[in-house]
């Protein structure tokens, strides 16, 4: 079973998350903050992890680029899931090191073949 770590400040996506991708037998950790996130990933490397980019503290490119920094890490695909749904948004986080970009809101019919697609 694939296991998948989200990083993300707002509790209520991260249930949503949680419930879409548990149905279909995807194992979500959670993390609340980036750091916390770099913290569980070099302890228990996921699968893939998706990453909030808005977060206080430290926001996801941040986070993004210090993951891609931790050669333990660093190969574990990064997929943007983000409210930040501007022009140049997918890019900067692409040039940041993320592997993908989907927006929030997400498409809940979609959404669990665009994670399995980077799994």
């Amino acid at each position: 079973m694939p296991r998948i770590l989200y990083i993300e400040d707002d509790a209520n996506n991260r249930m949503l998350v949680r419930r879409i991708l548990g149905a279909e037998g995807i194992e979500v950790d959670e993390a609340s903050n980036a750091q916390a996130g770099i913290e569980m990933a070099l302890a228990n490397p996921p699968d893939l992890i998706l990453m909030d980019i808005s977060m206080p503290e430290m926001d996801g490119l941040t986070a993004t680029q210090k993951i891609r920094s931790m050669p333990q890490i660093a190969h574990i695909p990064i997929v943007a899931l983000t409210a930040n749904v501007m022009e140049g948004d997918r890019e900067r986080t692409l040039n940041a090191g993320c592997d993908g970009y989907i927006g929030k809101p997400i498409d809940v019919d979609s959404f669990v073949d665009q994670i399995v697609s980077y799994l």
